[in-house]
């Protein structure tokens, strides 16, 4: 296909002009990429100039350079953090080791499986968010969809680089996949269930942002740790870009609660002025926060435990927050259903890593809804958002199978469906929140009357500023 200055479309620090084999296999890759970004990226805006933020170097003045730039002509870059000289294996059977520089053989499946599923989770949420430009509530939120989409796909560059770097012709078939496989599609679906869900709307995206790539933090975070030096190294850039992404999320959210406690303060029925309902933000939240705890996988896994071991995938801040990393002699206490009861079991730790990692989650996502609150409450409103019990609505892991009310209380099919329509999202609830996201707010400073401004804008930049300059 010729020649493909690869250094000038793909800033990296991975020396990509040296490494002619790779360079060969992303110039096979990156027409492929630019295809499904076409059909599957946000739809009718890709001539459109967009103020994004590009990564353009590690160094604390290259992570977050802005220009107006088309999204088809994104510098999709690939970055490592700086490499930690004597860097060690920080936990489970190889602590003390110096860290992998390459695949360790007995883990290579295992590693493999690791970068596919957290790569899988990147493409999947932009072909879910794909229509959302339409009824964009504001030029600032129709340019902060498009800038978690880009890093979304810069993500995905990330993982394919580990694929095609260190994982040989099987990477590349298993890099080929990610472009193959499609959100929601009955044949060849998303790996993980939450990144299947359907996005039709700006409540559900702000929800998912919130929680579902506050999951993405979490595993990371974990990766973070790992003991292969490269898949470290690239999650940790990664982060610096995610907690952007859970910035547009619950500031999305709080603005929706902002508004509606406004204007209902009087007793103004919020349909009738149409705003969202806080009980319809309760489901939602409801509904994004226990799909997204079903990501951590199984609270008792055998996987995780041989993540662990291997020295994988750590803990959250293994480094930092643990004096023991070994986690051979400790127990996790664990809840589960058994004859009709909750009961409690001790598991071996390393089998509870899954657990150890939602727990974190969890009191990160607590924090997140307090400051929700105090925005209600601040607006005079006694309506209170709630997260509902980690076993409520889940479909993997040790609550599967089993009906669970938003306190944790064990209930029967008829009492479940009985309720649930108070629970999580309904097709009401979604009919109504389309039929007030009826179109894109596209003029500079103008905000769809759902949803509050926000406090500041973008870059030191005003919020009524042209985030997004149209090309028709």
């Amino acid at each position: 296909m010729g020649n493909i200055d690869l250094d000038a479309k793909i800033p990296n620090n991975v020396n990509l002009s040296d490494d002619k084999r790779l360079q060969r296999a992303l110039e096979k890759w990156l027409p492929n990429f630019q295809e499904w970004w076409m059909d599957m990226g946000p739809e009718g805006f890709q001539n459109d100039k967009v103020l994004l933020r590009t990564a353009v170097s590690v160094e604390k003045d290259g992570w977050a350079h802005f220009d107006y730039v088309s999204m088809p002509d994104y510098r999709w870059g690939i970055f490592l953090a700086p490499a930690e000289a004597g860097r060690k294996v920080n936990f489970g059977d190889h602590q003390g080791e110096d860290a992998w520089q390459q695949v360790p053989g007995d883990y290579r499946n295992a590693l493999k499986r690791i970068i596919v599923t957290q790569g899988d989770t990147e493409p999947a949420s932009v072909e879910q968010q794909r229509l959302l430009g339409k009824t964009a509530p504001s030029l600032y939120d129709l340019r902060g969809l498009f800038q978690v989409n880009v890093e979304e796909g810069r993500h995905l560059w990330a993982m394919v680089y580990l694929l095609h770097s260190y994982f040989g012709k099987d990477g590349r078939e298993e890099a080929d996949a990610l472009l193959e496989r499609r959100s929601g599609d009955e044949d060849s679906p998303r790996i993980l269930g939450a990144f299947n869900e359907p996005i039709t709307n700006w409540l559900d995206f702000f929800c998912f942002t919130t929680f579902t790539d506050r999951d993405g933090k979490y595993q990371l975070r974990s990766l973070a740790e790992s003991g292969f030096d490269p898949l470290a190294r690239t999650c940790q850039f990664m982060l610096t870009e995610e907690a952007h992404h859970m910035f547009i999320g619950a500031t999305g959210v709080g603005r929706i609660i902002q508004k509606t406690a406004e204007v209902t303060r009087d007793g103004t029925d919020p349909k009738q002025a149409g705003v969202i309902p806080l009980d319809v933000v309760q489901r939602a939240v409801n509904l994004w926060y226990s799909l997204s705890l079903d990501l951590f996988g199984s609270e008792d896994s055998s996987n995780a435990s041989l993540f662990f071991s291997a020295g994988l995938k750590g803990r959250d801040q293994e480094s930092k927050k643990f004096t023991e990393h070994s986690a051979l002699e400790q127990h996790y206490t664990l809840e589960r259903p058994k004859d009709g009861r909750i009961v409690t079991e001790d598991i071996p730790l390393r089998r509870a890593m899954n657990e150890v990692l939602r727990d974190a989650y969890v009191k990160d996502c607590e924090k997140v809804v307090r400051g929700f609150n105090r925005t209600l409450e601040s607006c005079g409103s006694d309506y209170r958002i709630t997260l509902p019990h980690r076993r409520f609505n889940r479909a993997q892991g040790v609550y599967a199978g089993f009906h669970f009310s938003p306190q944790g209380e064990l209930l029967d099919a008829s009492q479940w469906e009985a309720k649930k329509h108070e629970w999580l999202s309904t097709d009401e609830d979604h009919d109504y929140v389309n039929s007030i996201m009826d179109r894109a707010y596209t003029e500079p400073g103008e905000f769809a009357p759902w949803i509050s401004p926000p406090a500041r804008g973008i870059n030191s930049l005003p919020v009524d500023a042209e985030y997004v300059k149209f090309c028709r």
